[in-house]
């Protein structure tokens, strides 16, 4: 930053009031949360008040209300914030809390904040968790599908560029889009959605590599208690999850903690100057995760890497600040509770505070116990990545408690075993190594494992768009252990490397606008490899879902022999065997080095055609995969 980050202004970080009435002449009082929730585990509320001198002279009153008390009210640095704390005890009800703003005893504002009742329903119809007997769907709302093109742009936002043949523009799709194409989901196998953010982007365009840009993708929020208009509003957003939990969708959401964008109502009018991490100049992170894990890693190291700015345009938050922690938590878990969702992944999880992120998570699960959690850790290797989540290290400086991580160094072997010729530490025996090593994990069924992202190349351009190798890694991410990611388009072959720029990789899917020419959507819209790709993928997700193998059993690999790779997926009730030739030469197994897990078996039925065949004809050529259910 400039000189320093007062000089944008003073913000505020908490909630937003249902109704608010004013006998002054203030501009808009707003307060965060917007509303909350009678019922929650935790009775502690703080409601940030947000209006122009609302500090001068004031005093507070709350009209009696039954169960809930006001037990203490904040000042700040800027005049324009109080923070009211609450308790709300289990007796409370549903109902209209009354505020009055006093000053010399005369009263400058009235305030009105709702207290609904928390939802009945919530760990079983919503927030039900995602765990590895789901398959998600990861899509950029902006590039899936445009339901609605009346909201593509709005004439009072700071970025008002609306054009699909500029990459770095907004293309329209929205809610709507997402809604119309729950069936498409469903055929496919998939059973759970995870949209990039839908927050508030209300962002100027930034300046990225010499290219004007918009914030298309979500990650630079304004507002995390709107959803952008572009893609819909609160109601539609709720509506959408909604209809996705009665057609039996899950639905995440993507959570970021540790920046906001520089166009935030509280940037442009921050509370207190440690609202955001301070440098004498600007500092931009590092990216070096070895620093936060490293034993023998300098103090400043360590700070660049959690409190340096991801981009200038990008402020880093600063989660020591209590205040700054309650915001961030409370948003966490109305969001929740609001919308329903079922897990949130949580970007540029090791750039945040890490006594913060124990203290959202504890938070998160202990209103919602079934919620799932998993922080994007993009670092390559394992010990890095395992630190993050529930481990069993010990002697390190503190024990992270988020369930599962992005598991990147499970997805580079993988690729590694599709792209590298096999040997004594490559090709196939990458994935085997990585996973001998799950033992450093609490519970590896918990991490999100994944061949591709928006963030990173494409698996069919990594693969050289061969076919045999791209069912050979389909069999490989929705049969391994842990919660199967699946990136949108990779059902069709979508492809491209992040050439110059990660816009290659985020192309739209063809069908979703109107005046597309092929809709990919539908069968008849997709070429003869494209629809075998798609039957492929939705064959073998379907039928995981009713496999006990797959969903709740065991793994047990065997070391690569030749480039075969053979593992079992098995439980007391099926055996799942998933074999590949990652070799030059045909193969025929020799199963009965395979007996402790094959005992008793003599056929196998590939799940995806259902031909039964007796394994001892069974043969694996060059390039081939199986997935058998093997049967007496």
């Amino acid at each position: 930053m400039k000189k320093d980050l007062l000089s944008t202004g003073l913000l505020c970080l908490f909630f937003f009031c249902s109704t608010s009435i004013f006998a002054f002449d203030y501009k808009q009082t707003i307060c965060y949360p917007t509303h909350w929730w009678a019922g929650m585990q935790n009775p502690k509320l703080q409601i940030l008040v947000h209006s122009e001198g609302i500090k001068t002279g004031y005093r507070v009153f709350m009209s009696p209300y039954a169960g809930v008390k006001l037990v203490a009210t904040h000042t700040f640095e800027n005049p324009n914030y109080l923070a009211l704390d609450l308790e709300i005890n289990k007796t409370a009800r549903s109902g209209q809390l009354q505020f009055k703003f006093m000053s010399f005893d005369r009263q400058i504002n009235q305030l009105t904040y709702e207290l609904k009742q928390k939802n009945s329903e919530d760990g079983k119809t919503r927030i039900q968790g995602v765990t590895q007997a789901d398959l998600i769907y990861l899509l950029m709302p902006d590039r899936f599908a445009n339901g609605d093109p009346s909201n593509d742009f709005f004439k009072d936002m700071r970025d008002t560029g609306h054009d699909r043949y500029n990459p770095f523009d907004r293309h329209g799709g929205d809610l709507k889009g997402i809604e119309d194409h729950l069936d498409y989901l469903k055929e496919l196998g998939v059973t759970a959605i995870w949209p990039t953010p839908v927050v508030e982007n209300d962002m100027a365009r930034t300046m990225e590599g010499g290219t004007s840009r918009s914030t298309y993708h979500g990650y630079a929020f304004t507002d995390q208690y709107k959803i952008d208009k572009r893609l819909g509003t609160n109601e539609e957003y709720k509506h959408l999850i909604n209809a996705a939990h009665a057609k039996g969708l899950k639905f995440m959401q993507d959570a970021v903690y540790n920046h906001i964008g520089m166009d935030h109502w509280s940037i442009i009018d921050m509370p207190m100057k440690d609202w955001v991490n301070q440098w004498p100049s600007y500092t931009n992170t590092s990216h070096k995760i070895q620093a936060t894990v490293d034993p023998y890693a300098s103090d400043i190291d360590r700070k660049i890497v959690v409190n340096g700015w991801f981009t200038p345009f990008l402020a880093d938050l600063n989660q020591k600040n209590p205040y700054v922690s309650n915001f961030l938590i409370q948003y966490a878990i109305w969001a929740t509770e609001e919308f329903g969702i079922d897990g949130w992944r949580v970007d540029t999880y090791f750039y945040n505070d890490p006594v913060f992120l124990n203290k959202i998570n504890d938070a998160l699960l202990k209103e919602f116990p079934k919620l799932t959690l998993f922080g994007e850790t993009l670092a390559p290797t394992i010990n890095d990545v395992a630190y993050y989540a529930q481990n069993n290290f010990t002697d390190i400086p503190i024990k992270h408690n988020t369930q599962g991580i992005t598991d990147l160094p499970l997805t580079n072997a993988l690729l590694d075993g599709l792209r590298q010729p096999f040997g004594w530490n490559e090709g196939v025996t990458r994935i085997y190594s990585t996973l001998s090593q799950d033992f450093v994990y609490k519970d590896p069924s918990r991490n999100c494992i994944f061949l591709d992202n928006h963030d990173l190349d494409r698996v069919y351009s990594i693969i050289g768009e061969d076919f045999m190798k791209y069912k050979m890694a389909i069999n490989w991410l929705l049969t391994l252990r842990g919660i199967p990611q699946l990136y949108y388009g990779t059902e069709i072959l979508m492809k491209n490397f992040k050439d110059p720029t990660d816009a290659e990789v985020r192309k739209d899917f063809s069908g979703g606008w109107k005046d597309d020419a092929i809709n990919k959507f539908t069968k008849e819209g997709r070429n003869e490899q494209e629809q075998k790709a798609f039957a492929y993928i939705s064959a073998l997700a379907n039928f995981r879902k009713s496999s006990t193998a797959i969903t709740k059993g065991k793994l047990m690999q065997y070391t690569p022999q030749s480039g075969l790779y053979v593992y079992f997926r098995y439980d007391s009730q099926q055996t799942i065997l998933v074999v590949s030739n990652t070799g030059k030469y045909n193969i025929i197994p020799d199963w009965s080095y395979f007996a402790e897990r094959m005992k008793g078996f003599s056929k196998a039925k590939n799940v995806i055609t259902g031909e039964v065949q007796l394994l001892s004809d069974v043969q694996v050529q060059p390039k081939e995969s199986f997935v058998f259910e093997l049967l007496k």
